[in-house]
């Protein structure tokens, strides 16, 4: 028996992890998953990572896209199926536990995004009364941010404003990284003057 130790793909990783939630009823029939970018998130991955994961799942039936909805459970039934493809438990099971480990690893990150945000909102209060809160901004159902990454779009480097977060339906992305790619009914939360603001939502709500 080979010593070598066999790395599964991460995205296959994710696809077997949302398959056990599905097969255990912790993700039933019918709902809907989040979007893209919360799971890449969620999952520490970029968006690919997480379209190539949802491409196996709709390949094994275990999910299907609506179109103007998201990605929708289909069959418990499939995702069972698509968990005994593997030889046996203990595969899913570690698996698992390495996402167990990316999880923590990606909390720890995030208490570290956390401070680093509370550190740029404090240096900015001592800098301009003005510049206290953070300014929620509305992505308008137009705009042609939508489907686009922070990093491709070159956000800072366009309008100067700092993204510190997205509100996205129920959740809070704090700090979203580069591969973020913004979503309709996105709220963006940034920090920077009455200039920045200006500019971020005539850029981010401007028809390109």
């Amino acid at each position: 028996m080979s010593s070598k130790q066999i790395t599964v793909p991460r995205y296959l990783k994710i696809a077997v992890d949302i398959s056990a939630r599905i097969a255990s009823g912790d993700i039933i029939e019918g709902e809907k998953l989040k979007g893209r970018s919360v799971l890449s998130t969620e999952y520490n991955v970029s968006p690919e990572t997480i379209r190539r994961a949802m491409s196996i799942l709709s390949d094994k039936n275990v999910v299907h896209v609506v179109a103007g909805s998201g990605i929708v459970v289909s069959s418990k039934a499939g995702a069972i199926q698509f968990l005994n493809n593997f030889k046996d438990d203990e595969s899913v099971t570690e698996m698992r536990l390495q996402l167990s480990q990316m999880f923590e690893k990606s909390k720890s990150m995030n208490e570290e995004i956390n401070l680093l945000t509370n550190q740029i909102i404090d240096m900015y209060k001592n800098k301009r009364s003005d510049l206290i809160l953070p300014i929620e901004i509305q992505l308008l159902p137009q705009s042609h941010a939508i489907g686009q990454s922070i990093g491709k779009l070159e956000v800072w480097h366009n309008t100067g404003a700092t993204i510190i977060g997205i509100i996205q339906e129920e959740n809070i992305i704090i700090s979203p990284g580069p591969y973020y790619e913004f979503s309709i009914n996105d709220k963006v939360l940034i920090v920077g003057d009455e200039n920045v603001i200006e500019r971020f939502n005539a850029f981010i709500n401007g028809m390109k």
